[in-house]
């Protein structure tokens, strides 16, 4: 892997894409940069010669078909997620089975709410929005984003809070995730990382569920 500059600051480019020169002799690239940038990122890194990534930003997905051609083209493979928390991975199989339980019921209304630090750009966020994809794909009153009440909040400083409901006249169910802070995403990507050097993996994108899998499999409490 590259390592850091001496002065411990990123390198990023003046203008456009990255030099595939300051990417030289990278066996793993990782993505985190800003959602219009994947492309072009992904395409210095290839032409460096890398052809593993860890993809880990959000606000890409017009560009996902783009991204599968460059990897196919190239041999290369790559891991993507909006979010590499393994809670926020169980977060979601949880929010899967709420569905199913209450969707049926006309009783209770599905909404989701997000906070974010005021300085993230995104609105909703990339977590939020596959969240919200999931609850529509899977209940059956709901036929697309805009029947699902979503509320994104930017304050402060906190790092993240997912929290998915369904409330009737009577009660009000509620499952809540909170990040204390980004250690979690960092453990995910480097999770990942580790996956694809561990063995060779097909060429083309795969998703952080397997890893996950992997993860659970291994060591619940460990992971």
């Amino acid at each position: 892997r590259q390592h850091p500059p001496a002065d411990g600051r990123p390198k990023r480019p003046p203008a456009g894409r990255h030099d595939p020169a300051d990417l030289a002799g990278a066996n793993l690239i990782i993505e985190a940069s800003r959602g219009d940038a994947v492309v072009d990122n992904v395409a210095a890194g290839l032409d460096s010669g890398c052809r593993t990534f860890v993809i880990a930003t959000t606000g890409w997905r017009a560009d996902r078909d783009r991204v599968e051609g460059l990897l196919a083209t190239h041999g290369a493979v790559a891991v993507a997620a909006s979010n590499f928390s393994l809670g926020v991975v169980l977060f979601g199989r949880l929010v899967d089975a709420a569905v199913e339980l209450f969707g049926s019921l006309d009783a209770f209304d599905p909404y989701l709410v997000e906070w974010h630090r005021r300085s993230k750009r995104d609105r909703p966020s990339g977590t939020a929005t596959d969240l919200a994809r999931r609850i529509v794909a899977d209940h059956p009153r709901l036929t697309s984003s805009d029947d699902l009440e979503v509320v994104s909040i930017r304050a402060g400083q906190s790092p993240g809070m997912h929290l998915v409901g369904f409330d009737s006249t009577g009660e009000t169910i509620e499952l809540r995730l909170t990040a204390r802070d980004r250690s979690p995403y960092a453990a995910g990507i480097l999770a990942a990382a580790d996956w694809l050097e561990r063995a060779p993996r097909t060429h083309g994108l795969h998703s952080f569920d397997p890893i996950v899998d992997e993860l659970i499999a291994r060591d619940p409490l460990a992971a």
